[in-house]
């Protein structure tokens, strides 16, 4: 995982809504799922899946929009209100507690190249991974792929995780 952490600041096209991301992320995605392709209007998504305390709002709010997702059970985006453009997500799995940055929404994307290449499977033909990139044909095992550090950061918010996920069972 990259360490050399840039200041990150990112924010819309507009400026109204600006953010800095405190730490590293936990992990970056890049997903390959005709979902993503869809959403972005490209070939994938490039997030960077950091824990919602650590993404600071310097300036604006965004706006929360509920939309589709692959497991049925939605995902909010985080969008400009002003210029519409989307900054981050919230998926079902952690909810409002883990933040999916969009990295080319970043003043400085280069500084959070992927960690692991994701559904591979419907990734467009065109697209060539490069050497030395993890890539699985979907999701992969987060043992198997996160550094330590960033499982010990989960482990610490996985009981609100739980939490989360034990109130969507309610509803």
């Amino acid at each position: 995982m990259n360490n050399h952490m840039h200041e990150t600041t990112g924010g819309c096209d507009c400026r109204q809504v600006r953010y800095r991301l405190t730490s590293k992320p936990l992990f970056v995605n890049c997903c390959h799922c005709r979902w993503c392709q869809r959403e972005s209007g490209s070939a994938f998504a490039l997030n960077a899946m950091i824990e919602s305390d650590r993404v600071q709002l310097l300036a604006g709010q965004p706006e929360m929009v509920m939309t589709p997702s692959a497991s049925g059970q939605g995902q909010t985006i985080a969008r400009c209100p002003s210029c519409r453009l989307a900054l981050w997500s919230h998926y079902a799995g952690a909810g409002p507690l883990l933040s999916f940055v969009r990295v080319g929404t970043l003043d400085e994307p280069e500084a959070l190249p992927p960690d692991i290449h994701i559904f591979t499977t419907s990734k467009q033909p065109w697209v060539l991974l490069p050497p030395g990139t993890p890539a699985v044909p979907e999701y992969y095992d987060r043992e198997a792929h996160w550094p330590a550090e960033s499982l010990a950061r989960r482990a610490l918010i996985a009981p609100q995780i739980a939490a989360y996920q034990a109130t969507l069972k309610k509803a």
